[in-house]
């Protein structure tokens, strides 16, 4: 029974996987669209954080009300976000990290006349980062994953030496980035220098099962 429910999947499969393709080509030409309007709005591919922009992150190892905060400073510090750091077992608040494009003097004083007290690096640290650096090395990891891209195409070319399966995986490797991406955008994440490489690891996880279902296909 179980060997005659596989086959009919299979040959349902079989015969309607042309259709089924229009999903992801759907999903694909959505992604590209999106990107291309979104990169004329903001004039980047993504929202970035602190760490690709330049600025100010201060962590304070006090219990605040964040809500209160944001109000009490609201429109002291440029592109302020916040959030909370709690303890995993008790859930209490250990601590509350603020992050700005205002440089740190600035920050640090804004904190204190709202708190009442002075920030030491006993209740508090705090990092400044250049903006200069930031989009330096922004620039290096964006022609990082090009070129990572780039080289990952020679190689599946090299392995298949055919042109039909060698750019399935490549669109498809594309695809996941891209989709991915999208998502990230669409939910209003805003992206760090860790989630940079992220999408470098993602061409290798991609690819690497790309490939692997390739040439399944091909020796079947």
């Amino acid at each position: 029974m179980e060997q005659e429910t596989e086959q009919r999947k299979k040959h349902w499969y079989n015969k309607y996987y042309k259709l089924l393709l229009l999903i992801p080509a759907i999903i694909l030409i959505f992604s590209f669209v999106y990107m291309v309007v979104f990169y004329q709005t903001n004039g980047d591919f993504i929202y970035k954080d602190i760490s690709l922009t330049g600025g100010t992150t201060i962590t304070i190892y006090e219990k605040i009300n964040l809500d209160k905060l944001e109000i009490g400073i609201s429109g002291k510090l440029n592109d302020l976000s916040t959030r909370e750091i709690y303890d995993l077992i008790t859930g209490e608040q250990k601590a509350v990290i603020l992050e700005t494009k205002t440089n740190a003097t600035q920050t640090k004083e804004v904190l204190e006349n709202y708190l009442g007290y002075e920030l030491t690096d006993e209740n508090s640290s705090l990092e400044f980062t250049s903006s200069i650096f930031s989009e330096n090395f922004y620039k290096q990891l964006l022609i990082a994953i090009l070129i990572a891209f780039i080289f990952m195409a020679i190689v599946v070319f090299i392995i298949f030496r055919t042109v039909v399966p060698s750019v399935a995986v490549i669109i498809s490797a594309f695809a996941d980035i891209l989709m991915t991406l999208v998502l990230v955008d669409i939910l209003g994440l805003k992206m760090s220098l860790g989630g940079i490489i992220a999408f470098l690891m993602l061409i290798g996880y991609s690819v690497d099962t790309d490939i692997l279902l390739t040439t399944r296909r091909i020796c079947k």
